[in-house]
């Protein structure tokens, strides 16, 4: 119990973090909040932030509530890891408030394969077990930035920049992660390079990675998770 207690309180101080940069990328908020609607009822909406408003007067705290996040993702696939997102699509309430939030899940030596969010800074805190990690800093230099973190440690992934996280350990590992956007999106470099759709013509990716075409075109054949 008192475990767990920990590792809550942790997430929420993570939180923090986020909140005190959120309003460096997302637009500040014009009210005290806006909770997203489906494009459905935008009717009775107004566009502001990028989502649809609810009447203030219509919200209620489910709108700002999210469930389940003590509870271990899937990590049954191939890169041997899962992220569970908390964002603008799956707590309303967020919505103008420029901050989100994840859950990320690691089997033994489960990866998070190298990826970018496009709007936002992630800050992460590891919960249980030991993570390796790192970002690469944009051309001409792409100086790599790693460190190994245990229980308690803490790394921030500027905004944009390739980055990754792997479980070097023999037992799970869980972490938290904070972003400075209600929507910082995904961008996972080898599904978007070699399972984009359609796909890319396989004579640009075998110059622009120095491979063989053949060996382009079987990685594009292939299932991309992500």
């Amino acid at each position: 119990m008192t475990k767990g207690i920990h590792s809550i309180l942790i997430a929420f101080t993570l939180l923090a973090f986020a909140c005190s940069s959120a309003s460096a990328f997302d637009p500040s908020p014009l009210q005290d909040f806006c909770v997203a609607i489906k494009e459905k009822d935008i009717e009775n909406g107004v566009f502001v932030n990028g989502k649809f408003c609810k009447d203030p007067k219509l919200a209620d705290a489910q709108d700002f509530f999210f469930p389940g996040l003590n509870k271990p993702g899937d990590t049954s696939n191939p890169v041997g890891s899962n992220v569970t997102v908390v964002d603008v699509d799956k707590l309303p309430g967020l919505n103008t408030l420029g901050i989100s939030l994840a859950r990320l899940d690691f089997a033994p030596y489960g990866l998070n394969p190298p990826h970018t969010h496009p709007r936002g800074t992630e800050i992460l805190v590891v919960v249980q077990g030991t993570l390796y990690v790192g970002f690469v800093t944009s051309n001409p230099d792409n100086h790599l930035f790693t460190k190994i973190l245990y229980p308690g440690d803490v790394f921030v992934f500027p905004i944009g920049l390739i980055h990754f996280q792997f479980n070097t350990g023999k037992t799970e590992a869980v972490a938290f992660s904070g972003l400075s956007s209600q929507n910082a999106g995904l961008i996972t470099i080898a599904k978007a390079v070699f399972g984009s759709n359609p796909p890319i013509n396989p004579d640009v990716l075998a110059k622009a990675f120095q491979l063989d075409k053949d060996l382009v075109e079987d990685l594009q054949s292939r299932p991309w998770s992500g």
